[in-house]
């Protein structure tokens, strides 16, 4: 068994990899949902039985005997183990992190349950990606799997920035931008799984012209088929397919959550900018942030270009790391 010491050192380096392993995991997730290979594997945690895919004539022969309902596509298939291989060893990094967390409880820069928190959430993570299999994506499945995917990242983040990083409740002194920091952070995860429920609803496209959406700044919208959380892929409240106005509404939402998170988080970059200990933080939240929504346009007026696709998840979740490491950073700890 490690001793106080061995064991910090350990979890130093461990919460560095698992926030860089994290961010792996969760544009490997987008860019499986984004090629339509969630179901590649028609089952959990392996893939037609076996933790590897059918590649031998026998093993696909035997694969579609008993799974004689799915068409098997190697590539898509790949695409799904890759992405579970790698959550895979970020659980055993995240495993190892409470192990280690309780090891040395009194020297670790938080409290010991913050990683024992995240264990819970990844086990729970785990059942979501099971359940996206098993309930066929379910679009409030695999928008939970998004949010929890980013919330691995951000608890991740938040453990490495304690240990690697400078922080203390004295560099920001206004309670009222304090609040607004911590507030910035909550409406990225609300922008966030309007993304994600957009994604997951197939309506990235539902309108392709901007910054009008079919020709009018407020189309014609159905609120209640949109945002109905417990329904099926593609399907009304009453199981009809979903309509054009359903679809609309769920995009619309989402580029008015953009503007709102542009504004709000730009207002704020530019307030950090007089704390010279937050000015670069500040910067690069700036960047970042034009980037994206520069991303976010050109997926729409490209019709959703995959590379294009990929680095808006990707920026998205560089805004999570950004916005974490603010919040960590004006947060000063006691033992």
């Amino acid at each position: 068994m490690f001793g106080g010491s061995k064991s910090f050192k350990w979890l130093r380096a461990l919460v560095l990899i698992g926030t860089v392993l994290a961010l792996v995991v969760v544009v490997l997730g987008a860019y499986v949902r984004l090629t339509d290979a969630g179901l590649g594997c028609p089952d959990w945690p392996g893939c037609y039985g076996t933790l590897t895919v059918p590649q031998s004539e026998a093993a696909i022969v035997s694969a579609q005997s008993a799974y004689p309902s799915n068409m098997i596509v190697i590539g898509k298939a790949w695409r799904e183990m890759i992405h579970r291989y790698f959550a895979g060893s970020l659980g055993l990094i995240v495993f190892a992190i409470f192990t280690l967390g309780w090891a040395a409880k009194k020297k670790i820069k938080c409290s010991p349950w913050t990683p024992s928190f995240l264990l819970v959430l990844i086990v729970f993570q785990a059942a979501l990606g099971m359940w996206t299999v098993t309930m066929l994506l379910k679009p409030a499945i695999v928008s939970s799997h998004l949010l929890g995917g980013m919330s691995t990242l951000a608890i991740l983040t938040w453990l490495a920035h304690r240990h690697w990083g400078h922080y203390s409740a004295t560099i920001i002194t206004s309670a009222r931008l304090r609040a607004a920091i911590r507030i910035g952070l909550l409406i990225l995860f609300i922008q966030i799984f309007l993304g994600g429920w957009t994604s997951t609803n197939y309506a990235a496209l539902a309108c392709t012209d901007f910054p009008t959406c079919h020709g009018v700044f407020i189309p014609e919208m159905d609120f209640k088929d949109a945002f109905h959380m417990v329904r099926d892929l593609g399907q009304s409240v009453n199981g009809g397919a979903l309509t054009l106005a359903s679809i609309t509404a769920i995009q619309w939402m989402h580029r008015l959550g953009a503007l709102i998170t542009f504004v709000y988080l730009g207002l704020l970059a530019l307030n950090l900018l007089k704390y010279w200990q937050m000015k670069r933080l500040g910067i690069v939240l700036l960047i970042v942030l034009c980037i994206q929504i520069s991303l976010g346009i050109a997926n729409l007026l490209l019709h959703l270009p995959l590379v294009l696709a990929v680095a808006h998840n990707f920026t998205a979740g560089l805004l999570v790391i950004i916005l974490v490491i603010m919040n960590s950073k004006i947060t000063g700890f006691k033992k």
